[in-house]
């Protein structure tokens, strides 16, 4: 097999694995509250990404990072699992698992949004019509098409399921400046982020769960949600020749997810839902588009 279709495999084996995790987080959630989703979450995740960094041997990187380094770690691991997580997984609690996945994958378009101040973009026209295009399917999946009366099924799911958004953009925005080994710094966010989650499961809620497929469930976001992924699309992204070709997989996660949704979850998928989610990705793929002579330059 060829580099390229090496990274292909890659990409895809990560995209059915991120088409999963909505279900997984309902599922998981009818069994414990977000809190303790995300406390067995992290800690199955930051296992999986100690192990992923020790098959590749690089345990002595993450323990040579310097202090400066473990304290960039300490505000990305408030950032991201904590706070994106804790917010995300209140969103899925709230809304149906069809409602809330599509709405969180508008980060594309917050990210395009805050690189304007944080980054110093400029917004094209372009980009304000890949906007325009994504926020009117937020609208018609959040109004469950009932454009006229303009009422929000669960106006605080809502509004947390795209406060996610912003997190994630901003964790990705000050993340470009990290130049440490990914895998490493990763983990060591990730350890920050179980300290922090800890301390608010204690807290807020209790680390004791009655029923043990939730903890099945965590140990499955942990695992591939939060770890495994990420390591494939680091793969994917150093084999393939252009990362717009694996890029362009993602487009197919949205939708299988909600065929998985539909059978595992038993939500009976509307079509303001799909609609609404051709917008997004409408949107995004605007956004992202290139003409061929800009992509050769």
């Amino acid at each position: 097999m060829t580099n390229q279709g090496k990274a292909y495999a890659y990409g895809l084996m990560t995209v059915l694995l991120w088409s999963t995790v909505a279900s997984a987080f309902k599922l998981s959630l009818a069994h414990m509250d977000h809190l303790q989703l995300l406390f067995y979450s992290c800690i199955f995740s930051t296992l999986t990404l100690f192990g992923v960094l020790a098959a590749q041997g690089g345990i002595g990187r993450l323990m040579a990072f310097s202090r400066r380094e473990w304290a960039i770690s300490a505000a990305f691991g408030l950032l991201n699992p904590f706070l994106y997580y804790v917010i995300l997984f209140k969103a899925y609690d709230l809304l149906p698992a069809q409602e809330a996945q599509p709405l969180n994958y508008t980060w594309a378009v917050t990210l395009a949004l805050l690189s304007i101040p944080l980054l110093g973009q400029r917004l094209s026209i372009k980009d304000l019509a890949a906007i325009l295009v994504s926020y009117s399917g937020v609208v018609v999946i959040s109004t469950r098409g009932k454009l006229t009366d303009m009422t929000f099924s669960d106006p605080l799911g809502v509004a947390l399921a795209l406060g996610s958004t912003i997190v994630w953009a901003l964790y990705w925005i000050y993340n470009t400046r990290d130049g440490r080994d990914p895998v490493a710094g990763l983990t060591a966010n990730f350890l920050f982020g179980t300290v922090y989650v800890t301390a608010a499961t204690l807290a807020l809620s209790s680390p004791v769960v009655g029923d043990v497929r939730g903890i099945l469930g965590a140990a499955y976001v942990g695992v591939f949600e939060m770890g495994i992924t990420f390591v494939l699309w680091l793969r994917a992204l150093k084999l393939t020749s252009s990362a717009a070709k694996v890029g362009n997989l993602i487009f197919i996660s949205p939708f299988l997810s909600l065929v998985l949704i539909h059978l595992l979850v038993g939500e009976e998928i509307r079509s303001s839902t799909i609609v609404g989610l051709v917008f997004i990705m409408a949107g995004i793929a605007l956004q992202q588009y290139r003409p061929r002579r800009t992509q050769a330059a």
